[in-house]
């Protein structure tokens, strides 16, 4: 454990909120008009379904963010490493994290795209100092 003395519970609650937006994140054909019913950009068929998280650890200072390896797919094993996640699962002072990449061929200069991976991690998050959310996005789940 990274502090047997400090309470989780101010990481642990944001995650959570964040894991049941992301979990009722609604996919339907919508129009752009003024009378939409939400708030926020809208693609083609798909609205945001996820928060994309930055995670700065206690014992690194909180000077840089938490780095983990992952893999774009199973064919290539290219070794890629980000410090873009998605969380997943969030049980008291445990969650479970995805690991995001930065799409290659990203035209959209104002709205990043990443790839989900295949690569998990959990983290402990007593060993959380600071959380930065990024902005919402579309990241297909396979």
């Amino acid at each position: 454990m990274c502090n047997n003395n400090q309470d989780c519970k101010c990481v642990s609650d944001i995650l959570k909120v964040i894991c049941i937006l992301q979990k009722k994140a609604k996919f339907e054909d919508c129009l752009n008009t003024c009378d939409k019913e939400f708030l926020g950009c809208c693609g083609c068929k798909c609205l945001c379904n996820t928060r994309p998280v930055q995670l700065f650890l206690i014992c690194k200072n909180g000077d840089e963010p938490l780095i983990m390896p992952a893999t774009r797919n199973a064919i290539t094993e290219l070794t890629e490493f980000s410090n873009i996640f998605r969380v997943e699962k969030v049980d008291d002072c445990c969650a479970t994290f995805r690991v995001l990449l930065l799409e290659e061929n990203n035209n959209d200069n104002d709205c990043p795209k990443y790839i989900a991976t295949n690569s998990f991690f959990t983290l402990d998050l007593r060993c959380v100092c600071a959380i930065r959310c990024l902005d919402d996005t579309f990241v297909e789940i396979c």
